[in-house]
Parts: structure tokens; sequence; C-alpha cells
């Protein structure tokens, strides 16, 4: 599985090493710290909190009800706190909008399965559909729709973890995960991502937060700028299915190789544009390994600069085409209507346990699944 698997390394262990610090600076999660909070809700009879990170410079709020990112402050040009991030007040309309993946880890397999199966060592998984007769971000049971535990946080990081069951959503084997979210001091928030399994299986992680740099509840993200070092986007069929072709993004409008203002071209007359009714497409990244910087974005109105930097393959741009302002409403009571969000999901592809020429998303027993990205924030 490429820079993803390590092999002869035990995420037990991690677990199990996570859970011992306790420190003023590095501790377990308790009702009465300032910085955890009741999210006013329990799920699956699991309590949902509300934690807060800080690090001088950025300040982010997470739930562990599907290891999400409820908010993310940064500052913009005036030195003002922005929050970026979309989102909602309360744990259960999250629960009741689940659909959306606000903010969420999805999986275990981010993004589309076409007809919602896949051969593996010669056995056929079904799994659920939840995306016509596709498989969405790994069903309806996804990670993203579990409540997680802690395993350890500080003022600036904290640790989720999850244990998927053997056959939970259609998918094989017993996988522990765990994901750890970071606000470093070069105006990041890195998130890392491990995972073990006790029976081969596919596994295919990522965050799915919706951002909006002039501030959550702004009205567009069309006038933001982006530049993606891709030199092809992954053909999808009209279901959103890779076709197993590439497009070279040269003379299109998924040539973002230079930075481009995201509403001068998204509705233009292009086959692909008609199916995702915008932007909803695998970047195939330039340079395919290492932790390196692959897209940038930029918001004139506040000057904030998203700089994303991962270790994957693939980066699926979403330019919020479902969004409605007719919507269950968002944090502080805001509206977010048609295209007012973008997403930008470090991954490997769409549907890759149904293409051998795509990098693999297979993970064995004995291996470590891993997976780096970043959201690194700047003024110009």
């Amino acid at each position: 599985m490429n820079n993803k698997i390590l092999s002869g390394l035990l995420l037990t262990s991690a677990f199990a090493c996570g859970c011992q610090q306790n420190s003023n600076k590095h501790h377990t999660a308790t009702s009465q710290d300032s910085t955890v909070h009741s999210f006013e809700t329990t799920i699956d009879n699991k309590e949902v909190k509300r934690y807060t990170l800080t690090n001088g410079k950025l300040k982010a709020a997470l739930t562990n009800y599907g290891a999400r990112l409820v908010s993310l402050e940064v500052p913009d040009q005036a030195g003002h706190l922005t929050d970026v991030i979309l989102g909602y007040d309360r744990a259960d309309e999250y629960k009741a909008n689940a659909d959306n993946f606000y903010g969420a880890i999805v999986g275990r397999y981010g993004n589309r399965i076409g007809d919602a199966t896949f051969t593996l060592q010669g056995v056929k998984y079904e799994l659920e559909k939840n995306d016509g007769k596709n498989s969405l971000h790994g069903g309806t049971h996804g990670v993203y729709n579990q409540v997680w535990d802690v395993a350890n946080r500080s003022d600036s990081s904290i640790t989720f973890t999850y244990l998927s069951p053997d056959g939970e959503a259609g998918y094989p084997g017993n996988v522990k995960m765990q994901v750890t979210y970071t606000l470093n001091h070069t105006g990041g928030l890195v998130m890392d991502y491990q995972a073990n399994t006790d029976k081969e299986t596919v596994l295919n992680l990522t965050n799915h937060a919706y951002f909006n740099l002039s501030g959550a509840g702004s009205e567009t993200i069309l006038d933001h700028e982006l530049q993606i070092d891709a030199e092809a986007i992954t053909e999808v069929d009209d279901t959103l299915i890779p076709t197993g072709k590439s497009i070279p993004v040269a003379g299109t409008p998924f040539d973002f190789r230079k930075a481009f203002v995201i509403g001068d071209r998204i509705d233009v007359d292009h086959a692909q544009l008609k199916i995702g009714k915008g932007y909803d497409h695998n970047f195939e990244l330039s340079k395919s390994t290492g932790f390196r910087k692959v897209a940038a974005v930029y918001a004139a109105k506040t000057g904030i600069e998203m700089q994303i930097w991962t270790t994957e393959p693939g980066l699926q741009f979403y330019s919020g085409n479902f969004m409605s302002d007719t919507d269950p409403k968002g944090k502080n009571g805001l509206v977010y209507p048609f295209r007012s969000a973008f997403c930008l999901e470090t991954q490997h592809y769409p549907d890759a346990p149904n293409h051998p020429t795509f990098a693999s998303t297979v993970v064995k027993p004995g291996q470590m699944y891993t997976s780096k990205s970043e959201y690194r924030f700047t003024i110009r």
C-alpha cells in the first residue's frame, strides 16, 4: 500500500501508550476540565463531548462523535480570529444530518466504491448502499457515524480511537484506528492516521471538513483562488464512479496548476462538470509520495491562505454543489447556501479496490496503515 503501510508495527501498543500519559500538559479527558464540554446528547449510549485545542495562534473545537472538527479559528489579515469550518452547535444536529459529513473522519473507505462491492482474496464483500447503487464514505455505519474514544490529549493535541468490528458496514476485519489532531507552531492543523487489522481489508480514511476562508456562513467560495499540483483528474461516470481513465487537465476547467478563481470556469460546458454539478473530482497529484504541499486556497476578503500538505496520492475537490439554503441552519443559526463551502479531501483514489491500476488500499494483518495531512494557514 505504498507509504501508507509500515510492516511489523502494532497499533495496539500505540493505543496503550497514549492512555498511560497523564500530566498537567498531557492528560486523559475529564468532564471537569475547562476544555471539555458536554455536547448535549448521548449517541449509542455513549456520551458525546466537545474538546477545545489552542496553541496561541489557532483555536480548534472537536467532538468524539465521528472524531470530527467542529470549528477552526485562524487569524485574518486584521488579526481577528475567523472560524473557517462549517458545522452545527449540537451533536444531535450532526447526528440528524450525518450524511453531510461535516468535519468528520470518513471511512472505512472515504469516497465511493462502485456497486457497493469489492473482491478480496476471492471473497466478494457487499457494502451498504447509501449513494444510489454505490457506497459512499463507508456507508451509513461508517466511522463518521460512530462515537470514538479519547486516548490522550494536551492543550494543542487530541487522539481519538475507534475499534471497527469485523463485518461493520460489510467490511472485513477488526480494525483498530486512531487519528491525532495537532495544532503546530507553523500555523497548521495536522492529522495523523494509524490503523491495523486482524484480517485483510481495505482502508481509506480522510477528513471531510467544509471550508469557507471568508468565514463560515459567508455566501460563496466562488471568489476563492485555488491551486492544485495535479496534471490529471480521474474520469468518472454519471454516478461519480471512476471509469479507470485519467483526463489531462491542460486546456480544461480542471487546470489549477496555476492559481485560478474557483467560480470562473465552474459552469462551463464540460461533461465532467455536468456530472458533478460542478467540481467533485479526484485530482491525481503530481508527486505521489512523501509529505508535501499539494494545494493552496486563498480568500482575498480575509487574506487567509490555506495550504494542503499530505502523504496521499489523490485530492478530492468538492465545490459544495449539493448545498442549499433550505438545509438545516448551521452554527449560530447561520445559513449555508449553494456553493458556500469547499472540501479538499486527501485520499487514495475512489473505488481503488475495483481498479488494479490504482494505488492499493489493501491492509494486511501485521501491517500499519499510516497517513498524514495538514491544513496550514498563512496571511498574504
